[in-house]
């Protein structure tokens, strides 16, 4: 699977955070879709960088980490 961190003005995208994230402000992501990417940050440094994946990546990361091998 490749990601390649992109330049995007992320004010433009409509972001969302997991609904397994808890309301302590820990480790998480926020995800939002445009067409032909996905595009994910860090959720505590909203000005910091984007990844964006492909639909087909995102598709293949998304099914590994619901695999037990990513839960340990």
């Amino acid at each position: 699977m490749n990601s390649e961190q992109i330049k995007a003005d992320s004010r433009s995208l409509r972001w969302f955070k997991s609904s397994y994230s808890g309301s302590g402000g820990g480790e998480c992501v926020e995800v939002a879709t445009a067409p032909g990417t996905v595009h994910v940050r860090d959720s505590k440094g909203r000005q910091g960088p984007v990844l964006g994946f492909s639909h087909e990546g995102w598709v293949a990361f998304v099914a590994y980490a619901g695999t037990d091998r990513v839960r340990g």
